[in-house]
């Protein structure tokens, strides 16, 4: 196993010392032992569970606020009422900081075939167990906005279901270009917010990973609410596009798919190869020196 070393300073100011940083080994790509463990079908599940009340919070909130906003149904001063786009990005941002938090101990809390994607490409999981994340991750999303229809069955189709959508006036181009960007600025945050390297590093600097992760999921709504209702999150995408099953909806679906793909797959590349690449060149120098 390469080790990282990084000169640090140390108390007195005066003097430089090595830190030595262990990566855990990469995982492989298939490993067959794996499916005869417990801990990964507890992880499925945790994933599962976790993606269903991903879906069923953010896309109820999606329809109370529409619904709260309508004119036709709300009266004259709807336009005032209900918890805006702010609010929606708190809802989406707020609930990751939860699940996450939740789940991180299980299953590493993914909650999106993107993040488990980038995760894959980087070795942090095997084939298998990320085939099994992305599987479990769609049907609780599937799931979890079937419950938001029965349970909002009056508003669910009148206020779009929650579906992602490309808003008139942006091109095909420019949303994808919106969900490669957001994807990439979510998955970068995990790798960063998760680092092996970090604990030792910044020792000084307490940090709960989830809620980094949680704030990125909250500004990349902001920025592009406007333009595909963001999806950064290939699994909210089809479970919304599943229930509502309109046209328009599918007609889009691809770029919830391809730009979430691109974009973790970037931030996989830039995290280990740019970002990482020094340390581990400096780490096997160091080795090879001894």
């Amino acid at each position: 196993m390469a080790k990282d070393i990084e000169a640090a300073a140390a108390p007195e100011g005066g003097e430089y010392t090595a830190k030595d940083y262990s990566d855990p080994p990469p995982a492989p790509l298939i490993d067959a032992e794996e499916l005869t463990k417990w801990s990964l079908y507890r992880a499925v599940i945790a994933e599962f569970v976790a993606t269903l009340l991903f879906l069923y919070i953010t896309v109820a909130t999606v329809i109370g606020y529409k619904h709260q906003t309508d004119a036709a149904a709300s009266g004259p001063d709807a336009a005032c009422g209900g918890v805006g786009v702010l609010g929606i990005a708190w809802a989406f941002g707020g609930m990751i900081f939860i699940l996450v938090y939740c789940t991180a101990g299980v299953s590493g809390g993914h909650i999106n075939p993107a993040v488990t994607l980038g995760l894959f490409l980087a070795r942090k999981v095997s084939l298998v167990r990320a085939l099994l994340y992305i599987v479990a991750q769609c049907l609780g999303a599937i799931c979890g906005v079937g419950l938001v229809k029965g349970f909002q069955s009056a508003y669910f189709v009148r206020y779009g279901g929650g579906a992602n959508e490309l808003s008139d006036g942006y091109s095909k181009g420019t949303g994808l270009a919106a969900e490669i960007i957001g994807t990439f600025v979510l998955v970068y945050t995990v790798f960063s917010a998760t680092d092996p390297k970090r604990n030792a590093r910044d020792s000084h600097v307490p940090v709960l990973a989830p809620l980094p992760i949680g704030f990125a999921v909250f500004m990349v709504h902001l920025a592009t609410i406007p333009i595909t209702g963001t999806g950064i999150n290939p699994a909210r995408s089809f479970g919304a596009a599943v229930i509502y099953n309109n046209d328009k909806a599918w007609d889009d679906h691809w770029i919830f798919w391809v730009g979430p793909f691109i974009g973790a797959a970037i931030a996989a590349a830039y995290h280990q190869y740019v970002l990482r690449a020094s340390a581990a060149k400096l780490g096997s120098s160091a080795s090879f020196s001894r």
